[in-house]
């Protein structure tokens, strides 16, 4: 397992279908997961600092999961099949419930616990960019800086993840 950071949130053209770019942290490999519009502001809105008034599905989650006196130690991106990637959150340090990804990372988030992915899925989807590329990285820094949620608000219901 390899700890990753979340780089953020975007639309990839032409197909206009919102992804997550998680980083390796320690190594140049990233790994981007097409998930769902509602999913990506979910993502957005918890990088932002964004506090609604009333808690969301991924807000609840956290709370209930603390309300009941248990931790949310991590949560791990374990597996991809048929192009689906497949994650489980971790409580309490053991036990492990089963998740789509794009909802495991927007809780992780939330609940600020690492996010690990499989070193085999590193390998198999893993990007490398070359240091001589980090000016891309940091066009795609500067556009995560300034896209907002209401930027992925296209009214499609995305991929289906299970």
């Amino acid at each position: 397992m390899r700890q990753v950071d979340v780089m953020g949130v975007r639309v990839e053209m032409p197909t206009n279908k919102p992804i997550v770019l998680l980083r390796e942290r320690d190594g140049e490999r990233y790994v981007p997961i097409w998930i769902g519009a509602p999913e990506a502001t979910a993502i957005a809105y918890a990088q932002q600092g964004v506090t609604p008034p009333r808690p969301l599905t991924h807000d609840l989650l956290v709370d209930v999961v603390t309300g009941l006196g248990h931790t949310l130690s991590s949560v791990v991106i374990t597996r991809m099949e048929d192009n689906i990637f497949f994650a489980e959150l971790v409580v309490d340090g053991d036990r492990r419930i089963s998740s789509r990804s794009s909802d495991a990372i927007a809780v992780a988030l939330r609940a600020d616990v690492p996010i690990y992915v499989d070193e085999d899925i590193l390998d198999s989807v893993g990007v490398e960019v070359p240091v001589e590329e980090e000016d891309e990285v940091e066009r795609f820094r500067e556009f995560l800086d300034n896209v907002s949620a209401e930027d992925f608000e296209t009214g499609d219901e995305g991929p289906t993840e299970r």
